[in-house]
């Protein structure tokens, strides 16, 4: 037994020894840990709840772009943009409340909105808010920021509108030449995507136009110009 005791209180002065040099590691490693765990559902919390108010901002922007309401349409974006930028709803609520501007006859409001969106969302609706500013800025004859806006890359489903859009403002320019070469880029790619197999689609920006619509579109394009000559 008197042996016993002895292994035992060996033991706990290598445990009390143990301690000493790292029990003050482990629990302020342990603590880092909670801390870490806990700042992690934190910012889930605060996300969810972002989205949640985001979300049901947006759609109070969509009901008012279909009473007409251009005020509250201003206002529910604006909040968007202010408040929840970090969202996906403020983009969608960027693009959303442009078109109705646009539709309203406030392209300064539109044109905002939609520079806001080009630099701020991703993937497809980055490439659709770029296009869109960009026929914005032609109309605003700001040919080159809507050029600007064309540039960089973007996505395959969207080359062919690009090269349109980029066409319709060297036309505007009185640069014909160009204008029918980016045309003509336009077509190339469009045959590309036929015989690939890929149906209709060229990006969203098409609306269900069928290739043959677009094919001849852009030829009258080309046709009005002359060929370029």
């Amino acid at each position: 037994m008197a042996t016993y005791d002895l292994e035992e209180q060996e033991q706990i002065a290598e445990i009390k020894a143990w301690w000493k040099q790292y029990g003050a590691r482990l629990v302020n490693t342990a603590t880092v840990v909670v801390l870490i765990v806990l700042a992690w559902q934190g910012w889930n919390w605060y996300q969810r709840s972002q989205a949640a108010q985001a979300s049901a901002i947006y759609g109070a922007l969509q009901k008012a772009v279909e009473d007409g309401d251009t005020q509250q349409i201003k206002a529910a974006s604006g909040e968007l943009l202010e408040k929840f930028n970090g969202t996906p709803y403020a983009v969608l609520g960027a693009l959303t409340s442009a078109k109705a501007m646009i539709e309203a006859g406030d392209a300064p409001t539109a044109k905002a909105q939609l520079l806001w969106a080009a630099e701020h969302a991703k993937d497809e609706l980055r490439d659709l808010a770029r296009l869109r500013a960009a026929a914005v800025l032609l109309d605003d004859k700001a040919y080159e920021q809507a050029l600007a806006q064309l540039e960089g890359a973007r996505g395959a489903a969207f080359d062919i509108r690009f090269q349109d859009m980029r066409g319709d403002i060297l036309a505007a320019q009185g640069k014909k030449p160009e204008a029918v070469s980016a045309y003509q880029t336009a077509l190339t790619r469009l045959d590309e995507l036929e015989k690939s197999g890929k149906s209709g689609g060229a990006g969203l920006e098409w609306q269900g136009e069928s290739n043959a619509v677009l094919r001849e579109l852009i030829g009258q394009k080309v046709d009005a110009l002359g060929g370029g000559q």
